[in-house]
């Protein structure tokens, strides 16, 4: 059908553009055609993708939709989605933000060389050519700040909290004490000594004249001109369009159109269900204090924490290997690319998360791996490694996005672009699925398991408070701290992250509340008859949706 041929074209087009305009996603996703650039970090490098996708979507506009197959309406669909997303996100100018103390260009690029090839004399080439673009990177992207100060787009101070931390690290006095020689310190033996001696001498300089002078400009940025200029308030609302910036967020990172007033609703109420589990749950475990000195108990006992970085990892690990075990029961389709586990980097550890995923490359050479936080560790207790690593790695993050990237029939945007809620509301539902797997067996790690879930329904609660409903950042802690058993260094970083990110945080329990939806849906129509099997494949293996689409996808199985 000519239809589905134009289409067709134009989805290549557009992902042909996505991969020059952003080169390094395109090495992510095993695209090595421009593994010797960095991306563009300019205004104009911006308005001129809005400009491509504004075309991308008038060609779109010109297809009839009804003329397609049901694969092909799911495609257009999709598609349509992501462009209004991308193109709103522009428009709001939400790049002109580019960092925080939870991570942006300057914690990424030390990463970019974990998802590059070295197997060849050229690969080394391509690297050490980006190496020489982050002085010119970083330049662009101080004057974007520059411009996003005057222009209305002022970062909440804390959260750039640690931020230079992070920068200095980086300014070593030897390049070959750098992250950045990394790819440096150990060759293949098709390389031959006198290549691998010149790499060496242009890695050196490739640091000394363009990295370190990078990192010793954005630091002196950092401290002398952007934080002075930050703003003591917290609010989305304080930035350029206010409200109508963070009901687009919402709608950006949940892809459903919810006032913060829903969800804030939402989230008390969950927050009311999951307390009542909660209370059960210490009944179980025999203690005999209220809630509040539960929670202190779960914070200061001794055998709730490991001494080691090593003993944590160990106890992860173990756990993984007991998970990837009881995959089958309730999966069909499995990934092929194996995940890892390792620490999170040190300059970055003291202002992250407990844990996060990074995918694999779309080529298949590089494996996922689960990111352990252990920096302070009596912030990691032993009761939540479970719901966390069900959450980063499998059944969450690392099986849905490593099959994702193996669905080689649907085009490539599908195979690599991110709905939030999706990602996110697939991973804490995984969170629960636990508890059909086994798991969850000790009252106390059940209970870390609720915490988690709790912890997302609160964000629905601060997220919208602090942005939209005049919530301090202190409320936002208290909040949190009284109904979750994290720890206050936990607490304070993801409270930062939601001021630094707004909307971003609601995208997981709104998510999982939708799947949770389909499957109550699913399993009272089938009855007896539901298959878990079944019903995973007919989440997964369309890849990330908008919860809408997924919706729609999910009744065309029903009544089929």
């Amino acid at each position: 059908m000519p239809e589905t041929s134009t289409l067709s074209k134009l989805f290549f087009d557009h992902w042909d553009a996505w991969m020059k305009w952003e080169p390094t996603f395109a090495t992510a996703c095993g695209d090595h055609r421009y593994d010797d650039r960095l991306p563009d970090a300019d205004e104009s490098h911006y308005m001129d993708w809005l400009t491509q996708l504004e075309g991308f979507r008038s060609r779109l506009d010109k297809i009839d939709r009804a003329r397609l197959e049901a694969d092909d309406r799911l495609n257009y669909d999709t598609f349509a989605r992501m462009l209004t997303s991308e193109m709103d996100e522009l428009r709001y100018h939400a790049y002109r933000l580019p960092l925080s103390k939870t991570g942006g260009f300057h914690t990424y690029l030390p990463d970019l060389y974990i998802f590059m090839p070295f197997e060849q004399t050229r690969d080394y080439e391509n690297y050490l050519s980006r190496l020489d673009g982050i002085r010119r990177y970083f330049d662009e992207s101080i004057e974007l700040m520059r411009g996003g100060l005057n222009t209305g787009f002022i970062p909440a101070r804390v959260t750039l909290d640690g931020v230079d931390k992070s920068i200095e690290a980086q300014i070593v006095e030897d390049p070959a004490q750098s992250v950045f020689f990394e790819p440096f310190k150990q060759f293949p033996a098709s390389i031959s000594g006198v290549d691998q001696e010149r790499l060496i001498e242009s890695a050196h300089d490739s640091i000394k004249g363009s990295v370190l002078p990078a990192y010793e400009a954005l630091l002196k940025f950092i401290r002398e001109e952007y934080v002075p200029a930050s703003r003591e308030s917290i609010a989305a609302a304080e930035l350029p369009d206010g409200r109508d910036f963070y009901c687009h967020r919402i709608r950006y990172f949940t892809t459903l159109d919810l006032t913060p007033e829903e969800i804030h609703a939402t989230g008390q109420n969950e927050v009311s269900r999951i307390r009542a589990e909660m209370d059960e749950a210490i009944r179980k475990t025999g203690f005999t204090g209220d809630f509040k000195s539960f929670l202190e108990f779960l914070r200061t006992d001794p055998r709730f924490f490991v001494e080691t970085p090593e003993a944590l990892l160990k106890e992860t690990a173990y756990l993984m290997k007991r998970i990837d075990g009881e995959l089958p029961g309730l999966f069909k389709t499995l990934p092929r690319l194996p995940y890892g586990i390792r620490t999170i980097p040190k300059f970055s550890a003291p202002g992250q998360t407990a844990a996060y995923y990074m995918p694999g490359t779309g080529d298949g050479t590089k494996a996922g791996f689960y990111y352990v936080n252990t920096y302070d560790l009596k912030s990691r207790p032993l009761y939540e490694i479970e719901a966390l690593s069900l959450h980063e790695a499998v059944p969450g993050h690392h099986l849905q996005l490593a099959l994702q990237q193996e669905l080689n029939d649907l085009p490539d945007f599908r195979r690599f672009y991110w709905f939030t809620s999706y990602i996110e509301g697939w991973a804490l539902y995984a969170e629960r699925l636990g508890l059909e797997m086994g798991f969850y067996t000790d009252p106390y790690s059940d209970f870390g398991r609720l915490s988690y879930e709790m912890w997302r329904a609160c964000r629905l609660v601060v997220d919208t408070g602090m942005h939209a409903l005049g919530w301090t950042r202190q409320q936002a802690i208290d909040f949190m701290a009284a109904n979750t058993s994290s720890t206050l260094l936990n607490i304070t970083n993801e409270v930062d992250r939601y001021i630094a990110w707004p909307a971003q945080a609601l995208a997981y329990k709104i998510g999982e509340l939708k799947i949770r939806e389909l499957r109550a849906r699913a399993e009272k129509q089938f009855g007896t008859r539901f298959n878990i099997r079944d019903f995973h494949d007919v989440i997964l293996l369309g890849g990330a949706l908008p919860l809408d689409v997924l919706e729609a996808r999910v009744e065309e199985w029903l009544q089929s």
